[in-house]
């Protein structure tokens, strides 16, 4: 999308969306940038955020969409990194949460790419606390008037590669927030054993949640729905041979 002007991002979203297009991509921590934060008080996104609540239209962030990788120092090795990659995803979605766009815009969703998943239950955990207890001083009283656990499992989803511990977190996730990908070619990723990982991350779950990690959840993310059709009229097992 245009970042540079959210009114020609507006137009662009319903553009493509009469094309049956309804995901967009779009910057995890936007201030990274040098473009107002989401929570700008002039309302600068507000169109483009009005655009794809009318549309269907998913905001999807890629984990570095904010053109800044977290880490620790300038001098750490890569691997501190690495293995924070998720962070990003984590301050975003607080954001997000606790932002008020989800109480504005009732259909919004949003997603985050590469992310992983582990991290969630936490982080819903300590931002519902702080919604209970604090949320009267903390500038959200009179925008997010639900749990942000609540809004979480409306309005956004996680994505997984290679993560057997947010897995087995799925009740404390939702069944429905939660898809796959193999991030094909580059490193970090599971790829050439990505069945195979998946079969065994997936095999604590039941076959109707399998469904939803590995294929249904995305279907309904991104409203192909030819595909559920497809899927419902053939009695799909994801991994029938």
């Amino acid at each position: 999308m245009p970042l540079w002007d959210p009114h020609l991002a507006a137009a662009e979203i319903r553009r493509n969306a009469d094309r049956g297009v309804h995901a967009v991509c779009f910057s995890e921590i936007p201030g990274n940038l040098g473009l107002p934060s989401i929570h700008d008080a002039d309302g600068h996104w507000l169109p483009f955020f009005e655009a794809c609540n009318e549309t269907d239209t998913t905001i999807n962030m890629h984990i570095g969409s904010g053109s800044k990788m977290p880490s620790t120092s300038s001098d750490a090795p890569a691997a501190v990194g690495s293995t924070l990659t998720f962070a990003n995803c984590c301050f975003s979605m607080v954001d997000w949460l606790l932002s008020g766009h989800f109480t504005t815009f009732p259909k919004l969703q949003i997603a985050y790419a590469e992310g992983q998943i582990g991290w969630i239950p936490y982080i819903l955990e300590r931002a519902d606390a702080v919604w209970e207890d604090n949320r009267g001083w903390g500038g959200i009283a009179d925008k997010v008037l639900e749990p942000p656990s609540d809004l979480f499992r409306k309005h956004v989803y996680g994505c997984f590669f290679d993560d057997a511990f947010g897995l087995q977190s799925i009740a404390d996730i939702g069944e429905n927030n939660v898809t796959y990908e193999t991030d094909y070619p580059h490193s970090d990723s599971t790829w050439p054993h990505s069945s195979k990982i998946a079969e065994e991350q997936t095999r604590g779950l039941t076959e109707e949640q399998i469904y939803k990690v590995l294929r249904g959840n995305a279907i309904n993310m991104l409203h192909l729905e030819d595909y559920r059709a497809a899927d419902k009229a053939a009695g799909i097992s994801v991994f029938s041979s």
